[in-house]
């Protein structure tokens, strides 16, 4: 079973995620927090493999909430629960090492595929604002940020720069395969050896570089 915390300071919101995540069989809500303080504690006591967070909470807000989930749990998958009003948060937390986001009117379908993703260790970002959110985020210092995206990616063979290019595009590892005529367990292996000459720490900060550096662009 997947164990899930499901983070919000509304408690109808918190009702909703967790009626959803219950029908599935193979996860469980395990505990449920109104602030980020609250879910730091929890996640440490409930053995938890996945962690839904608010950004917009009181007492601790989800970006602190992420920083201290990384420090005290760090085997604690994070999804970040967003909207595209909190554009520059969701930019902040993908880069303190969250796992993903997830928009808060996403489908139900959509709300498991996220969790089951970040249990398998996998990143998660909505496929329908992957690529609107990324793009809407490269204003201001895009000419410094690019030079120093292409310097850091010197070091990747041109195969791992078109598996890396798919990877920013918000493509999964089936996916990526099928365009570039890769297996999937191939793709995998790239996209792993990709994480560790960039030292990212996830595949979310590697397409977010892969975006600045103007791969597949």
């Amino acid at each position: 079973m997947i164990r899930v915390l499901v983070t919000d300071d509304e408690p109808l919101i918190r009702a909703g995620i967790r009626m959803i995540l219950s029908s599935a069989e193979d996860i469980e809500v395990v505990a449920e927090a109104g602030d980020g303080r609250e879910a730091v504690e929890l996640a440490r006591t409930h053995q938890v493999d996945v962690a839904l967070l608010d950004l917009q909470m009181p007492v601790m807000d989800g970006l602190t909430a992420l920083a201290e989930l990384r420090r005290a749990a760090p085997r604690v998958r994070v999804l970040i629960l967003t909207t595209f009003g909190e554009r520059q948060n969701v930019l902040r937390a993908l880069s303190g090492g969250s796992a993903g986001f997830l928009l808060k009117d996403s489908a139900p379908a959509e709300l498991m595929r996220a969790v089951r993703a970040g249990a398998a260790g996998e990143a998660y970002l909505s496929p329908g604002a992957t690529r609107h959110v990324v793009d809407s985020l490269a204003s201001g210092g895009a000419a410094q940020r690019e030079e120093q995206a292409r310097r850091r990616l010197e070091k990747l063979t041109a195969r791992e720069l078109e598996v890396l290019a798919l990877l920013g595009e918000g493509l999964s590892n089936a996916d990526a395969g099928q365009r570039i005529h890769m297996s999937e367990a191939t793709v995998k292996a790239y996209v792993s050896r990709i994480l560790a000459k960039l030292e990212c720490e996830n595949r979310v900060q590697a397409a977010l570089l892969a975006r600045d550096a103007g791969l597949g662009v």
